[in-house]
């Protein structure tokens, strides 16, 4: 397992690149469903347990929970989403955001850790030239590993290389 530290700045750099070439022209109820399923079926191939949402203007268009995930994982996606509506930015990166700032929800939006959760797992649904609709969310691994999940899934919707995408 790696253990070396994380760039931050590099990391959110690359963050911004993904949520500025992962967006969608439509987005309706069959684009969640196909979605859903293809983010269930990388973790199934992975031999992972998650579980999966989908929303779109408050409304939950797809949901999946893997066996081998508990209540807490929903609760997980709820804080990771608010996060996510709140700031229009991929969980993962308010996060790291944070860390680079050495700061805090609590500290520097008086948020609580009971309803907001800045860890990596939750990706703005984003309409070109409209904005944040929605949001796709996945629990169950690190938060590093939950995130790369649904931008893996997003690189393949779109046929983009994963290479010009990923983490480093």
């Amino acid at each position: 397992m790696d253990t070396a530290p994380i760039d931050i700045q590099a990391d959110l750099d690359q963050l911004a690149v993904q949520e500025q070439q992962l967006q969608f022209d439509t987005f309706t109820a069959d684009t969640a469903w196909q979605l859903g399923t293809r983010l269930k079926e990388a973790a199934e191939a992975a031999g992972k347990a998650v579980a999966i949402e989908i929303q779109l203007a408050g409304q939950p268009l797809f949901f999946y929970a893997m066996p081998g995930t508990t209540a807490d994982n929903a609760d997980w996606i709820r804080r990771k989403r608010n996060v996510v509506l709140r700031f229009h930015r991929s969980s993962y990166a308010v996060g790291l955001d944070l860390q680079q700032r050495q700061t805090s929800l609590q500290e520097r939006s008086g948020l609580d850790l009971r309803d907001y959760a800045p860890f990596g797992g939750c990706f703005p649904l984003i309409l070109r030239g409209t904005g944040c609709v929605g949001t796709l969310a996945v629990s169950g691994l690190p938060q590093r590993d939950d995130h790369n999940l649904i931008v893996a899934v997003l690189a393949r919707w779109f046929d983009l290389p994963l290479a010009g995408l990923a983490l480093s």
